[in-house]
Formats: structure tokens, sequence, C-alpha cells
């Protein structure tokens, strides 16, 4: 929005800058009230400098979007890297805690998610026989919030059937025999369980047979609901509900293969899959064939669309608590070491529904999987929110 620095027009720039503050005034549904940060429980224990690089990647899709955080990145940007006790206090100064309640409650789910290594080819085989889709041409979006203000952040994905927009095809319908989805293979891999993971967590890489990688990353979703397998196994008493995790699913589905489709197929959605952080190169014959970047460090883009930091992202309801803020969480890991420290809510998933709920990205390997597969623990959340700019402080930078 541009100004005319004219006396007359004072009054409404002010008018209207001070609507377009509006939204920080009035958070989302389950955003609570403002909470001083000596309450936030461990916060001058953190390490916050190792959150820096994550907030300064919000910047990147944050900065151009609201006059707070242009105020925000710009300061962060000027001030380079920071000690632990720097990056804490440009916390303090640029934002407001605000506790986050769930259905009468403070506490709520917190959960864990990593990078998985899958082995697979760009050409079917014997050995790699299921495949990753991508999105499929027919997956229609259909956005009905300016209808119904509730449906904001959840789309209706479907396809048309005449003229008609129909549910999309769910999981046991992709894996039927009519084969839906036939010549949209992206990759194939080796394991049909490591590919639904794959698909539960959003993003990965695939170890090809020369021993080079790909990326691939979340391209969209059929639309139904996640439905997970830890809940199917307790409802049909194989598990106890304290007993369910990653691992003890895994082996589950390892000494029960002749129940592995049918329990998969009990989670009715689907998640398709672009190649990220790929270049093209020239093959021997002459084609034209993806082969991976030089790997690195840097982690898998979420849904704000920046590259995950290990440790210092979180998976959130968008419905309530806005991509790209500062997070505050207060949990236990699995081996019960308490786990309070400051991400950033970059992604989503489709099984994170809810105020209080956040999934902790881990980072990639073995390691980063173990700890993922056995968090699931009971939390508290705390969002930073940005101060509102002054409007006088606005205009005078125009």
């Amino acid at each position: 929005m541009k100004f005319r620095l004219l006396v007359p027009a004072i009054a409404f720039a002010t008018t209207t800058l001070l609507a377009g503050c509006a939204s920080w005034f009035a958070p989302s549904p389950g955003i609570g009230e403002e909470i001083a940060f000596k309450r936030l429980p461990g916060w001058n224990q953190d390490r916050h400098a190792d959150a820096w690089p994550a907030l300064l990647r919000s910047c990147d899709k944050l900065a151009v979007r609201d006059a707070a955080w242009q105020n925000i990145c710009r300061a962060a940007r000027e001030l380079g890297s920071l000690d632990d006790a720097g990056a804490r206090r440009f916390f303090e100064n640029h934002f407001r805690a605000h506790q986050v309640n769930g259905d009468g409650s403070r506490d709520g789910l917190i959960t864990g998610y990593y990078e998985p290594v899958l082995q697979g080819s760009f050409e079917r085989s014997e050995r790699y026989r299921f495949p990753l889709y991508r999105r499929p041409d027919n997956l229609l979006i259909v956005d009905l919030a300016n209808l119904y203000p509730e449906l904001k952040g959840r789309p209706v994905r479907g396809r048309l059937e005449g003229n008609r927009v129909v549910p999309y095809h769910s999981r046991a319908e992709i894996g039927g025999d009519r084969n839906p989805l036939a010549g949209s293979e992206l990759l194939w891999v080796d394991d049909a369980v490591q590919a639904f993971i794959l698909q539960v967590q959003g993003s990965g890489r695939v170890v090809l047979p020369d021993g080079s990688q790909v990326a691939v990353g979340y391209a969209d979703q059929n639309g139904h609901p996640y439905r997970s397998l830890g809940a199917q196994l307790i409802e049909r008493g194989m598990l106890k509900r304290e007993e369910v995790t990653l691992p003890r699913i895994l082996d589950w589905l390892a000494a029960n293969p002749d129940e592995t489709e049918r329990l998969l197929n009990s989670n009715p959605s689907y998640v398709f899959f672009r190649l990220r952080d790929v270049q093209r190169s020239t093959s021997a014959a002459g084609g034209r064939t993806p082969r991976a970047a030089e790997a690195g460090t840097e982690g898998p883009i979420g849904s704000l669309g920046v590259p995950l930091t290990p440790g210092r992202s979180a998976a959130v309801d968008p419905a309530f608590i806005a991509l790209g803020l500062p997070l505050w969480l207060d949990t236990t890991l699995p081996d019960g070491s308490r786990f309070r420290r400051l991400l950033m809510t970059q992604d989503t998933g489709g099984a994170i529904k809810g105020a209080v709920r956040a999934d902790v990205f881990f980072g990639q390997g073995m390691e980063a999987g173990r700890i993922a597969g056995e968090m699931k623990n009971p939390g508290r959340m705390y969002v930073l929110l940005p101060k509102p700019v002054s409007p006088m402080t606005q205009l005078s930078r125009r």
C-alpha cells in the first residue's frame, strides 16, 4: 500500500494502518491472553541462537506479506548472527507470547517426524514395484472459505465426474486393480510400508541403484482424512494405547504380512510427491535423466515454502496457528528428558489437527527416525505474535 504524505491524508492512512494490524489484536481461536516471557517454562535456558536461522527462513516468506513482519525481518537481517542472549532479547523485543489453549485444556499432543531414506528407481522392476505418484492432473482444489469462514485453511479436494465434483480416489482405490493413477508414477520403491511412512512424513530421500539420491517432497493430498494406524491397532485390540509407537507398529506389520495391505488401506489419505533439489544431466545414451543435486544438510521444504531446520521447525494446524510464527514448546522426549525449545511453525500435516498440537521435525536418518517414531507426549504450547507496527513509524518509512 502506498501513501501520499499530505496532511489531509494522515488521518485516513493512520486508520487504514490500524485496520491492517487488527489481526494482531484479535488472535485466532485457541490463542489465549498475553503471557510474560519470564513465565514461559525454561525460556532463559534455551539456546535461542539455534532458532535464529529458522526465523530468517520464515522471513523469506513473511516479510513481503505484513507490516509487522517487514519491521521484524529488517531488524533481524541488519543484526546478522547473534549469540543466545542477543537472540533472546530480539524475540522479547519484537514479539508477544500467548498461551495456546485447546478445548478446555492447556495440554495437547506433541509428536515428531523426520526425513526417511528409501531405496528406489525411476524404472519399475521386480524389486522396485511400489509407486510414488506425482500430483494427478485431475485433482481439483475447491476453496470455500469466502462462503464458509470455518473452512479457512481447509480447502476441499475432489475430481470431476461428469458435471459433479466427487471425492478423490481413496488409498484403497489408488492401490486397487483398476489403478486410476496409472501413468502418474514419479518413482518406484522396494517397500510398501516405507512408502506409506514417507507419505506420513511428507518428504524424504530415495537412493537410486547407482548410489545417487533424489529428494522428494509433498506435492498434494487426495483430500481424505488421515487415520492413524496406531488407532486402528488399538481398536482391533492388537496394541494397547501406551504401546503405540512407530517401531511397535512396524514390528506388528512385519509379524503380520497378510494384514499389511488391509491395515494401510484403513487410512484413506494419500500423499502425492514431486522431485525437489534436483538437477538434470545428460546421460551417456543422450537422454535426459533426473539426478540428485549434491546432498547437503538443508532439510525438506515445509508448507511455508522454506527448508525445515532439524529440532527448530514444527508442523501445526494453520486453522489455529499461522505458519511462520515462533512457537515455544514445553514437553518431554521419549527418553524422559525435558524438551523446552523455541521453534518456528513452518509446516502442516494431515494428522496435525487442533490448537495444542505440534509435530517436531527431528531431521534425517536413523536416529532422527527413532526419536520421531517414539515421540508421543503431552505438552504445552505458547505462540509468539509480532508486536503491531506503530502507524506513524510505518509512515515515516515511506
